[in-house]
Parts: C-alpha cells; structure tokens; sequence
C-alpha cells in the first residue's frame, strides 16, 4: 500500500510553536492570572467569562487570525457551527471525493446540505468544478480521507480561492493541528475547526478560528448560559495547546523509527508497514497471515491501549493497537483481518516493537488464526 502522509514538524519547529504560544499568553494574561483557575458564568458585555475570551484571543494571535471561539461538542460542534454559517441549510457544499467523516456526514443530513464532489488529488478536476457548479461553500479535511489521498491542502485551498475568491472555505484540522507548519485558516481558509481535546486539553471542547464576521454571529447565537466555556476549562485548553506540539513531534518521531525498524524486518510475521493519517499519524501494519483482530487481542493483554479516548488526548499515554479506520476500510475491507493500526502515544518505539512481536508470536502459538 502506497501512502502519502502528512509531512510532521520537527521536535525543533514544535518547540518553537511552544515558545511562541506562550509568548503570545504572555501579551493577553497578566502573570497573576495564568496562577488561577479563571472565572465562570455570563460577564455583562461578554456574555461568557472573561478567562475564556482571553484565552480566544491567545488563539487567534497564534493562529494570525481576526478571532477564535471555543464551543461545546468538541471538533464536531465546531464543524456543525462553521457550516451552519458559512453554507447555511438547504445550500450545497463542495467536498472531496471520497468516504466523508461520519459524524460531519451527520451535519450535512441535519442540515440538509447538497454535496458536490471533486477530486482534491486533481487540481484540474477541481478547477472545472469550480467553474461549473453552483457551489454555497467548501469544506476540506486536511488528514487523509483514504490511503491513496495526496493533496496539499495550500494548494487545494490556493485552487479555490483563485476561482471563487468569496467562496467560504471551512477546513476539518482535526488530528492536524500543531502537527504540521500551518492549519487551514494560515492557508487561506475562511474557518478552521478542530477538537481541543485531541491537544491534550479538556473532554468537549471544540474550537473555532477565522473570520471574525462570522464567529461574532457565531457567538451570538450561542447566547445560553450553559452553551458557555467556562474559564476552567478555557485554562485547560491553554495549558494543552501549551504541551501539544512537543509531544506530538515526539510521537512523530517514535512512528518514523518503529516504521524502519520494521520494514527491515525486526518483527517476525509483519510483512509491511506504512505510515498514514488514518485520521491520527499512525502506522499501518500488514501482517502476513490474516490474524489482526487475535493480535489486537493479545496486545492489550500485553499493556497496549485497546481503542482511541480521543486520538492523543491526554489520557492516552500507552501505545494504541486498534482496528484500520472506517474509511479506510471503506476503501478497502478486506484489511480488517490483515491490518492493524498502532499509534505510539507517548511511548518509545522498543515498546512498541515489543508488543507487537510478543502479539503475533502468542496468536501463532496458539494457532488463533482467524479467517472468520
């Protein structure tokens, strides 16, 4: 299997992105205030606390954009709100062509929504779609939607504006953000939409930047007090973005090394390994013998995570043995019994290595093959 993975940033350019997120704290927060817990409720003029605005706005100057606002519902709700604005319900929406996140397929029925599909791989396939369809706005998914995706999203993004200037772009920067050099509103991008949680922040929380037009409408439609992000959990946002980058690029790193390590054979019974945003960066592994639900099984009996909490929240510290994505599977279903997916989390790669040589060497000692 040919894979075309997210290109991460070094340990270095996230150590950079830490220094410069803190430095931007620094310019919104009085020292006192990062000692605290925030405060809470419906300040007159803000409508939210006066922690949770601070922290939008500590978003947005990193980002380099004209505003931000946290939400409940996490990378979903952000992605709900963003389309219920920007192409509204009932409108038509251009989408990649392939298997559409489920829970963003959700929005699309809820609201009604019409897709378009073009071919993100094909520039010139995008660009008589532009040209011809009646299009509201578009969304584009920076982490691969099926193996084979390749696109850049700059150019994707380049494509469109250069076609349809005003055209409203929303991007999906889940399992993206402070894993790669720019989100999508750094590309041009009208919104960019993704899940705090997924940053080592706090259970719930999604997050929206971009166009302040828009957000403020955003914001005064979610008026309710109990819509509201409290400034405890605002904080917890801060302080997982804070970390995020450097963990990240160190789990980056330990997938590069497992990736070699086991391409040159250091794992009996593997017969190849990719590395792919499957939505996470993950390792792919191909077994030679279609054993992969035993192997998940006796992985987690060797301490290995048995499925995601929110791909890479803070909670997820032991290495991850899962099953192939949905739409991956999508694409290809008779991977579900030869493939496996492995995030490393926060582990090194001889762990990693060693549950999974102890798994497939447990199941064929068994004799658990399964070809159900």
């Amino acid at each position: 299997m040919q894979t075309f993975p997210l290109e991460s940033i070094s340990i270095e350019e996230a150590t950079h992105k830490q220094f410069r997120f803190v430095d931007c704290m620094t310019k919104v927060f009085p020292g006192n205030a990062m000692l605290t817990r925030g405060d809470l409720g419906v300040v007159p003029g803000l409508n939210k606390p006066e922690t949770t605005r601070k922290v939008e706005q500590v978003i947005a100057d990193f980002f380099e954009a004209e505003d931000a606002m946290l939400v409940r519902g996490s990378g979903t709700m952000a992605i709900r709100y963003a389309l219920y604005k920007t192409v509204k319900p009932g409108g038509t929406l251009l989408v990649h062509d392939a298997p559409i996140y489920p829970t963003t397929n959700v929005s699309l029925d809820m609201f009604g929504i019409t897709v378009v599909k073009a071919d993100f791989n094909d520039l010139n396939q995008l660009s008589e779609v532009l040209e011809n369809k009646e299009i509201d706005g578009a969304l584009v998914q920076l982490t691969r939607q099926k193996p084979d995706d390749r696109y850049d999203s700059g150019k994707v993004i380049g494509s469109m504006r250069e076609l349809r200037p005003d055209l409203p772009i929303v991007t999906d920067d889940n399992y993206a953000v402070m894993k790669i050099p720019k989100i999508g509103v750094e590309m041009g991008a009208t919104l960019s939409c993704f899940s705090t949680f997924k940053l080592l922040g706090p259970e719930g929380i999604g997050c929206i930047v971009g166009d302040k037009d828009i957000i403020a409408q955003l914001k005064k439609d979610n008026y309710s007090g109990g819509l509201q992000v409290q400034g405890h959990e605002a904080m917890d946002v801060l302080k997982g973005l804070t970390y995020a980058p450097v963990s990240l690029a160190i789990s980056a790193e330990t997938t590069q090394r497992v990736y070699e390590d086991l391409n040159n054979q250091a794992v009996e019974g593997v017969k190849q390994a990719t590395i792919a945003n499957a939505q996470s960066k993950v390792l792919l592994i191909e077994l030679d013998k279609p054993i992969a639900k035993n192997v998940l099984k006796a992985a987690e009996k060797l301490g290995a995570a048995p499925h995601p909490v929110g791909a890479e929240s803070k909670y997820e510290i032991v290495p991850m043995f899962y099953r192939v994505s949905a739409t991956f599977l999508e694409s290809d279903p008779t991977l579900e019994k030869r493939m496996i997916r492995v995030n490393p989390m926060r582990s090194g790669p001889e762990t990693v290595i060693r549950i999974l040589s102890e798994a497939i060497q447990s199941v064929k000692k068994t004799d658990g093959d399964d070809r159900s």
